[in-house]
């Protein structure tokens, strides 16, 4: 089974494996460990990583870059409209309000979703690994960015599901950064020890991610996040290409804006002036070629020249690390390592605002590329039973509060209760208690909009079906399951209603009840008591259990009380079906035609591939044949036929750059075994005559080793009189067989030119060498019979000296041993 975790970056990809001997990233078909995320759509087929990348000037309007953030969103989203001025592709808006992607694809305009554009990089991202590992792909890791909200993380999820991957969890950048730092330490705090501190800093090309997290042996738990969703290594690259716009629009007369291409290109070059001004102060070149018009362009930029002109990045990037620092509630002397990781963080002057805020230098003992993923594969690894990783369980955050509303009775008609705070520990369950007569709704959505990556606060509603009063009349008492599941997605996952069957006890009972977590350890789950006006009543924890749900069927419990001192209510609790509808959550029927189309689509471009590989084929073969004919075979062709095969070879050239430009497989085929009828045949005269002199030059050391056998069985040789004269005499018939048709076919090839086809094959020669071993080896090969003599004369001798008696020689050993089986005065004589 393959453990496989993905990080799916705004820019680029990396895969990372879990192997017997640890965790590897590995390289896609480029030899390149990350793999871009693009996605290009031509006439014919999709090209997707290093392949559509290349295509991104070439084919920009359909070449999908950077649609990481639109997951999830709507397409009259403030950042979708911001964001639509700068793709070169086109947005489209989707019947459900979400935004889609129009590209040109099989000479058809199609519009995609963001979770099918991701799925497709998903396929690529499975096809690499599967061929680093030999075997298929299903079970995976995939990193999220922490502030991901419910309907970015559920359109994430979809998009696994078109890519044919069963996504075991969504794990948090930073998340999946602390288990790649701390699941190799040895030096961690016992459990009951105070634990170590480290603040983890990830700036990546579209986000700015801190979290602070706390470590003991066996465990991390995430203490607090904070991030800047819209800070990145991104905002740098743009801060150059507006510069240069301005500088060339004076120095040039160029309006690069009014040029996409142009754009594209100036946005690559000052991504590479970027990284090189992060390694060098002094002032470096960007030039670019035929950059607009035929025209080429120049300038100059430095370090200092280009924190300046960043200084509003710059000034963000403390925010997020005093905002993470106040809510976990730690000083910067609690602090034990600041780790960075992300491509961003390697600007000097984003490095040197880290290392000034917490006071102590910044630690890069991650690789700040592959961090992400390499924690992706270890948790992989923990949640597969196919591998047996040392103990390490993960407590992660809610990073925005959640809150629940219903309708009430009261004059305000709602109630509300906020289920989950900020920072509040996931995966985590709680079960609220309602008091109704009829089916009601819960409204879920995030407490403080203004914390949130977008305007829209809504997670999704929830409707509790089949509630009826109790058969007295009142109302019934509904349990709720509510929960932040591992994926940080949250949904109200059951309801119960419980049915008195005596006196009812005390009206609130608060327990724990155990639930599995992504280690297989038991997750906290609490009960809130929640009156019908909607008040919280308090969280309380008890070690009893008074709530049980069977899946499908009613199922028996008894409440305990708090003290023990009430007496036992017995309860009946019956499932309710609840009715769910998430914000932009894609339908099941909807997602099982994505899966379906992208089954389409990866047949299609399997069918492509077979076709220009078939087409790639006779492009070969013609200019191999077509250089090995003015080369190595031309002694092997006469003048004539060489005439007809060059001339053959031309018009098949021709024919690929024009009418063959575009055809089926198999004509393509066809063309390969024409040229090969020709073709073939002087390739096989040339290797016979290569081969031939060397399995001649073995059948007639064969030949000689016989003979002289032969000869040492004539000459009364002592080591082979066992044998007999018929079996000598099939050796020596075999033998001169032999030496009869090798001289026919050494005579026969003599004759022939060299043009010809050969009067013995290699193959030939190498059977019959394997036909004279397998008739005269088993005779050269046979052993001597072993005589034994044995008497009762030396029988005592024997066993007083435990060896040979001076009569017996060198074989009285066994001799010996034998004696012991005759009678007295006998001689047994045994041939093997």
């Amino acid at each position: 089974m393959s453990v496989v975790g993905i990080d799916v970056g705004f820019q680029n990809c990396y895969i990372a494996v879990a192997r017997s001997g640890g965790i590897e990233t590995i390289a896609n078909e480029y030899s390149d460990r990350c793999t871009p995320a693009c996605v290009s759509f031509a006439s014919k087929n999709r090209m997707i990583g290093n392949a559509a990348k290349s295509q991104m000037i070439t084919n920009f309007k359909n070449t999908v870059h950077g649609f990481k953030k639109l997951h999830g969103r709507a397409f009259d989203d403030a950042f979708v409209q911001a964001e639509q001025p700068k793709l070169p592709y086109t947005l489209h808006k989707l019947p459900n309000g979400n935004a889609g992607i129009k590209v040109r694809y099989l000479d058809e305009d199609k519009v995609f979703t963001v979770e099918q554009i991701t799925g497709m990089l998903l396929t690529k991202l499975r096809e690499t690994s599967q061929s680093a590992l030999k075997k298929p792909v299903v079970d995976c890791v995939i990193s999220v960015p922490g502030f991901f909200t419910d309907a970015e993380r559920r359109s994430v999820f979809d998009a696994t599901q078109i890519a044919g991957l069963n996504c075991l969890r969504l794990i948090n950048d930073t998340t999946a950064v602390a288990l790649a730092y701390g699941i190799y330490k040895q030096d961690l705090p016992n459990p009951e020890e105070k634990p170590r501190n480290v603040v983890f800093v990830d700036m990546g090309h579209s986000s700015f991610q801190v979290s602070i997290t706390a470590f003991n042996k066996g465990k991390l738990k995430v203490l607090a996040t904070a991030f800047d969703p819209y800070l990145g290594g991104r905002n740098f690259d743009e801060a150059l290409v507006d510069y240069f716009c301005e500088e060339f629009k004076t120095k040039y007369k160029l309006n690069v804006r009014d040029n996409p291409r142009a754009l594209l290109r100036l946005h690559q070059e000052c991504e590479k002036l970027k990284k090189l001004m992060s390694a060098n102060s002094s002032d470096l070149p960007l030039n670019i070629e035929c950059f607009m018009n035929d025209i080429d362009v120049s300038s100059r930029m430095n370090r200092t020249q280009f924190e300046d002109m960043c200084s509003q990045y710059l000034m963000r990037v403390e925010m997020p690390l005093k905002t993470a620092l106040e809510q976990s509630k730690l000083s910067r002397d609690d602090v034990y390592a600041v780790e960075i990781v992300g491509g961003a963080t390697r600007i000097p002057a984003i490095k040197d605002r880290i290392a000034k805020y917490f006071c102590k230098d910044v630690s890069t003992t991650l690789n700040a590329d592959e961090a992400v993923a390499r924690g992706c594969a270890l948790q992989c690894a923990i949640l597969s039973p196919a591998f047996k990783v040392r103990e390490f369980s993960i407590t992660d955050v809610v990073a925005f509060p959640i809150t629940l509303r219903w309708k009430t009775p009261t004059e305000d008609g709602l109630g509300e209760c906020e289920v989950f705070g900020k920072n509040h520990s996931a995966p985590f369950s709680k079960v609220i208690t309602f008091h109704k007569k009829e089916p009601f709704d819960l409204e879920a959505f995030y407490s403080n909009p203004q914390e949130l990556p977008y305007p829209d606060h809504r997670i999704g509603c929830f409707s509790v079906q089949n509630v009826v009063p109790q058969p007295d009349g009142d109302s019934s008492k509904v349990k709720v399951k509510v929960r932040v599941n591992i994926h940080g997605i949250f949904s109200v996952s059951s309801a119960s209603l419980i049915e008195k069957q005596k006196g009812e006890g005390e009206d609130m009972q608060i327990d724990s009840e155990p639930m599995v977590q992504n280690e297989g350890r038991g997750e906290e789950q609490t009960k809130m008591q929640v009156d019908p006006e909607g008040q919280n009543q308090g969280d309380q924890h008890n070690d009893e259990s008074s709530f049980s749900s069977k899946d499908g069927a009613a199922g028996e419990s008894q409440d305990l009380t708090a003290g023990g001192s009430k007496p036992k209510v017995k309860v009946k609790s019956l499932d309710l079906p609840i009715i769910s509808s998430n914000i932009r959550q894609l339908d099941t029927e909807v997602l099982a035609n994505f899966v379906e189309s992208e089954r389409q689509m990866i047949s299609q471009d399997k069918l492509v591939k077979e076709v220009n590989d078939a087409k790639n084929t006779v492009e070969e073969y013609v200019y191999e044949l077509r250089e090995k004919l003015c080369g190595i075979y031309q002694k092997y062709i006469n003048e004539e036929d060489s005439n007809r095969l060059t001339l053959m070879l031309e018009d098949t050239e021709n024919w690929l750059y024009e009418d063959g430009e575009d055809q089926p497989k198999h004509i393509y085929e066809e063309k390969l075994d024409a040229l090969k009828r020709l073709g073939q045949p002087i390739q096989d005269r040339h290797i016979e005559h290569e081969d031939r002199p060397k399995a001649f030059e073995e059948l007639g050391k064969k030949l000689q080793l016989y003979l002289k056998f032969v000869d040492c069985y004539r000459q009364k040789d002592e080591r082979f009189m066992h044998l007999s004269p018929e079996e000598m005499g099939i050796v020596e018939k075999c033998v001169n067989e032999g030496m009869g048709w090798m001289n026919n076919k050494m005579n026969a090839q003599s004759k022939l030119d060299i043009t010809q086809d050969p009067a013995v094959k290699v193959a030939d020669i190498i059977a019959k060498i394997q036909e004279l071993e397998d008739v005269c080896n088993p005779v050269i090969n046979k052993p001597k019979p072993k005589v034994e003599e044995t008497s009762t004369g030396n029988e005592q001798n024997a066993e007083a000296h435990n060896g040979p008696t001076p009569k017996q020689g060198a074989e009285g050993k066994a001799d010996a041993k034998g004696s012991h089986q005759t009678k007295a005065g006998t001689k047994e004589m045994e041939v093997e």
